[in-house]
This record gives C-alpha cells, structure tokens and sequence, in this order.
C-alpha cells in the first residue's frame, strides 16, 4: 500500500499548534503518511485582529487547560508577534531534513519561553538548538520564493475547505483544531494505514 496524503495547516502564532506541536508525532511515527507540510503566515486561518482580542481572554483559559492536561509550559509570546518569518524559514528546514525538530523548538521558544519569534536573535537560536545554520534560516525567513508559498498556502486551504489551524486533510475529510488528532488516527487506522 502507497503512502496517503496527510496536508497539515500551520500557523506559528497559534496556540493550538503549539499543543499540536507536542501531540501530533504519533501521526508520522506510527503510520504510512507524507506529511504535506503547509504552513501560512501574518494573520492566515486565524481570527482577524479585532476577533482575536476578543476571544484572547476564552483562548487563554482554553489552552492553559490543554496544557496542564499535557504538562507543558505556557508563556505566551509577545501580542504583536508576526510568524511570517518562521513559517517561511520552516522551508529550509523541511529541505534539510530538520522540519519536526523546527516545528518543537519554535513553537518551545514562542509558546513556553514567550520569545517574539519574528526577531532574528530568536530564529537564529532555534537555529542553534536544532542544528541548523543560522545564517541559512535567517535569509530564508526573507525569501521572496518561501514568502509566496505561505501565500499560496493560504490560498490552496480556501480552496481545500480548511478554515483554521492547526488542519489535517486526508482525502475529502478536514480534521481542525488540536483535540481533533484522535480522530486523524482512527481514519488512517481505518484507511488501513498503520505501520506494521
């Protein structure tokens, strides 16, 4: 049986990728997937600013339930923090081989150690932390090509139905938010898709 398709939405200011980011490996570890990663940027599948204070107060009290249930951290990063530049950094990383290990740092670095990872400093320490060049990250949080796929990205999840992150899609089902990967792992075990 051929690999399925798992397209994955992401948006590095979401909290609920965060959780995402420490519960959804058992997707890649334990099934026969490619993982299209499709990470966005600035404001994509995330309420617009003026929605988004005013949900700031519920989100905060949901995810810190999340959390303790998880047992991680949270220390939210700065409010005008823009994950342009870490999205289109994760590129590189993806091309190097070093996408899980980025997606885990950066989202560490945001969500527990609440840096504002639209800073060079910041990139370039998860850079370190993941074993990456930093310079190489840095002028790929810049590139005009890297830019235009989140952009695109964007556009491809109108098209796909997805209306937040984080999104899997598997075929024609859309599995949205965090508490959904439960229900991602019964369709590829139903899809017959485990690993033996």
């Amino acid at each position: 049986m051929s690999n399925i398709d798992v397209k994955f939405y992401f948006n590095f200011r979401s909290p609920y990728c965060y959780l995402a980011s420490k519960t959804m490996w058992q997707i890649v570890d334990d099934f026969n997937i490619n993982l299209l990663w499709r990470p966005v940027g600035g404001w994509d599948l995330r309420s617009p600013p003026e929605r988004a204070k005013s949900k700031l107060p519920l989100a905060r009290q949901d995810m810190a339930r999340f959390a303790r249930r998880l047992g991680i951290p949270v220390n939210p990063p700065p409010m005008e923090t823009d994950p342009t530049a870490a999205g289109a950094a994760s590129f590189y990383a993806e091309e190097q081989g070093r996408l899980r290990d980025y997606i885990v740092e950066t989202m560490r670095i945001e969500w527990a150690e609440g840096k504002n990872i639209a800073e060079e400093s910041v990139l370039r320490e998860v850079a370190t932390r993941v074993g990456l060049d930093q310079d190489a990250l840095i002028e790929a949080s810049t590139n005009t090509m890297y830019l235009g796929r989140l952009t695109a990205n964007a556009a491809e999840a109108a098209e796909d139905g997805a209306i937040g992150v984080p999104s899997f899609i598997i075929g024609d089902q859309i599995f949205w938010g965090q508490d959904r990967i439960d229900f991602v792992v019964e369709h590829l075990n139903e899809l017959r898709a485990a690993k033996r």
